[in-house]
């Protein structure tokens, strides 16, 4: 495989490379050097605050190590504050995984940009340190970009799980048999369906367009994924090989009662729409941001039950201005009326609840 240099160098499609590759807001991401001895892989894993999970991040890749020669291993921390990373790499890797701590917190985008730049690899995963991947993932993904030199990402299934490792969801199937998606872009950009840990990048793709979005601090991988599919042919394994941990203190989770993870999405939307072809570019836009208006008003529903007054308005906010169509303001009537009526009864057995407290 290493010696297959031509099966590592993908070319973009022309005339959709000149409408994405062009941005103030993008790191440029320098060719490795001729002298480095390159290995195949750079698994990348960046981190936050969230060292009660790498152990079980890096003892999945490590359990499918070809060894120092073929992949790099490195975790790349954004200055957590809570927690000591560190720590965690050195008690269950020793030397094998490097580690890298930011002298100041640069935020996701930016220890993003970190992490595609200190990789060496051909093949680039940026691995989430609240994230894992299943047995077969490293193997699977070899396999297609060794038998298809054109593609210049290859993705899996995923699972999602919680924060205790339960899990509770399967991403929907995109096709029926692993191989190259047809009209992916179109149904990317519709709606975020890749999940980072999933994800697999050459890293000449990534010196070719430049780094995320440093503009989007939420749904800067959707751009980016978008960008990727405007440019190269995706493939995609059907085995769910990657496992995705949904909480509050994730990235998404942390921008949920500001809203701003809509706002990120909406911002996202208007990014990559140059990148799609004329004649669909405003009907996609238009379809993708009524999908995440309704995401907003479920979500805001939610935040019914829990009584965060400061989440569901901001989340109501957001999907009207991502999105004011009939579909919309029908379900935004559903959820008022219903949130209304959730909060109204859980007012009322709180206070029977003091009252009998204070008759006995």
């Amino acid at each position: 495989m290493q010696g297959q240099k031509q099966t590592m160098q993908a070319k973009p499609v022309e005339q959709v490379f000149a409408k994405t590759v062009h941005s103030t807001y993008r790191a440029t991401i320098p060719s490795v050097p001729d002298h480095v001895v390159r290995p195949l892989w750079s698994v990348m894993i960046p981190t936050y605050n969230c060292a009660n999970y790498l152990a079980q991040t890096l003892e999945r890749v490590l359990a499918q190590d070809p060894g120092p020669e073929l992949m790099q291993i490195e975790v790349v921390d954004d200055h957590s504050t809570l927690d000591d990373p560190a720590a965690v790499v050195e008690r269950l890797a020793g030397g094998r995984v490097q580690f890298y701590r930011q002298p100041k917190n640069v935020g996701i985008t930016k220890n993003f940009e970190t992490c595609l730049n200190r990789s060496q690899g051909k093949l680039v995963h940026l691995l989430h340190g609240d994230d894992y991947v299943r047995d077969g993932f490293y193997q699977k993904m070899q396999t297609a970009f060794e038998q298809n030199s054109s593609i210049g990402a290859a993705f899996c299934r995923h699972i999602f799980m919680d924060e205790y490792g339960h899990w509770r969801d399967l991403s929907p199937l995109e096709q029926m048999e692993s191989g190259i998606l047809e009209n992916w872009l179109e149904r990317l950009a519709l709606e975020q369906r890749i999940m980072t840990p999933s994800m697999v990048v050459r890293r000449d793709v990534y010196e070719q367009l430049g780094g995320f979005d440093t503009r989007l601090l939420c749904s800067e991988d959707w751009e980016m994924w978008v960008r990727i599919a405007a440019n190269y042919p995706i493939w995609y394994e059907v085995e769910p090989l990657a496992v995705y941990r949904m909480h509050l203190h994730s990235n998404t989770g942390r921008h949920i009662r500001t809203g701003e993870d809509i706002r990120y999405t909406r911002h996202a939307i208007q990014i990559f729409k140059p990148y799609l072809p004329n004649q669909i570019a405003n009907q996609v836009s238009r379809q993708a941001r009524e999908t995440y208006a309704l995401s907003a008003l479920d979500m805001a529903y939610q935040m019914f039950k829990k009584h965060d007054f400061v989440a569901i308005v901001s989340q109501l906010r957001e999907a009207l201005l991502c999105s004011q169509s009939l579909k919309v303001i029908r379900r935004l009537i559903g959820v008022l009326f219903w949130g209304s009526m959730i909060w109204a009864k859980q007012m009322m057995q709180q206070k029977m609840m003091a009252q009998d407290q204070i008759s006995n």
